[in-house]
This record gives C-alpha cells, structure tokens and sequence, in this order.
C-alpha cells in the first residue's frame, strides 16, 4: 500500500529536521530530504523509506567517522561534513524516479532497480568515507595506477570490501518486498556493488575531466547501479 498518512508525514519532517540539527544536512539539504522522503514513501511505501533512511544514518555516520583526520589530509566531504540538496538529490533521486516507474507499471524488477539505486549510493558512501581513511595501496580503478586517499576513481581493498556490506544492508531490506527472496537480494547486492564501481569510473573519467562533478557522478551510478540491478533480477526469475 503507498500514500501517506499524517503520523508518516510528522516523521518525515521530524526527521529532516533532525538532520539540519545535527548538521547532516544544510537547510536546503534537509527541505530536499524530506521531499525526497515524501516521494519515495508515497509511491512506493516503508521499505524502500527505510532503505533510503538506512542509507542516511549509515552516511551521516561514515562522514563523521575520524572527520578531524580527513580533513587534515584534505578528503573530508562537504563543508563540516554538512551536506547540501544537491548531494541528496545526486544520491536519491534515481531511486525516486525508478519508485514511480514501479507504481506505474507495477513490475518487480523496477523494485529491484530502486533498491540497487540505494544500495549503490550507501556502498559509494561507505566504500568513499571509510575506504579513503582505512584503505591501504589504493589505486585508480581504470588503469591500477597507485593514488592518493580519496583521489577521483581510487579504489582499495578495504573499500571494496566497505561497498559489499553497505550493498548487502540494503540487499536484505529489498528482500522483504517480493516474494522473490534471493533474487532480489542477489539483485540489489550485485546492483548496488557494480554501481559503486562505475562511481569510481565515472570520478576517474568524466569528473576529472570536469565533465561532471562529483554529484554528477553519483547520480549516473546510481541509475547504472539501478539499471543493472533490475537486468539482474529478470535474468533470475
């Protein structure tokens, strides 16, 4: 069932205005938030707004994690860790498109496309925030060339490794909506950890041309991520 009721509503606002409070969200990122919540939640219902709000606090989190060192070094993201609409929407917005493709047409493999959208943006956010400050010998993704923490496309073990379970925390909550288990999970899984990997191709190509920004970046992964992950899940029922 989608719609909204007012109870839902009051959580969504509370919850955008949680995130200007503790400075996840600049003011225009948090009015983004909750319109991108309010989407979402309408059209496609709790497990895909618990998804998205997983993918939030999980962020917010690996943002925040050893800020003081990242921004020593340089790689800290955003302004105080604080992240604007554009942000959102470059992480959300694929999702929100792909939910009200599967309102409209009521197909299962447009759900795996948005959780794999979700589970792209939380692996790219984990693999980047984490794999940037615990990553060792990373290297750009396109030719294996050594790199510097947090450089445009640089990958690392311990990033690939931070991609897989952020794309898996969101495999599991995909898994719930259908009665298609395993594939969806499989899907979402693979989706959302073959979109991190084209993030990282885009931001070694396309970004660091100037073509696009890192914003940009994210928001063609997660298409790609959703796409693939929808590819998946019909070549598995």
């Amino acid at each position: 069932m989608t719609g909204i009721s007012v109870i839902q509503f009051i959580m969504l606002v509370v919850f955008g205005f949680a995130a200007y409070v503790f400075k996840a969200l600049d003011k225009m990122g948090s009015v983004s938030a909750v319109f991108l919540g309010m989407l979402i939640l309408y059209f496609g219902g709790m497990y895909p707004f618990l998804a998205l709000v997983v993918f939030v606090v999980m962020g917010v989190l690996s943002t925040r994690y050893r800020y003081s060192d990242k921004l020593k070094i340089g790689i800290a993201e955003g302004k105080k860790g604080i992240r604007s609409w554009r942000n959102v929407l470059g992480n959300g917005l694929a999702a929100g498109i792909f939910v009200m493709f599967e309102h409209a047409f009521q197909q299962d493999f447009l759900w795996a496309a948005t959780f794999a959208s979700i589970a792209t943006a939380n692996a790219d956010t984990l693999a980047s925030e984490l794999g940037k400050i615990l990553g060792k010998k990373p290297r750009i993704i396109t030719n294996l060339k050594p790199a510097t923490p947090g450089s445009n496309g640089a990958v690392s073990f311990q990033g690939e490794l931070f991609a897989f379970i952020g794309a898996l925390v969101i495999a599991f909550i995909a898994a719930e909506i259908t009665q298609y288990k395993w594939q969806m999970l499989l899907a979402t899984l693979l989706g959302g950890f073959i979109g991190c990997n084209i993030d990282s191709i885009v931001g070694a190509t396309l970004e660091n041309r100037g073509i696009v920004d890192n914003n940009g970046t994210n928001f063609i992964a997660t298409v790609v991520g959703g796409i693939i992950g929808g590819i998946i899940f019909l070549s598995l029922v």
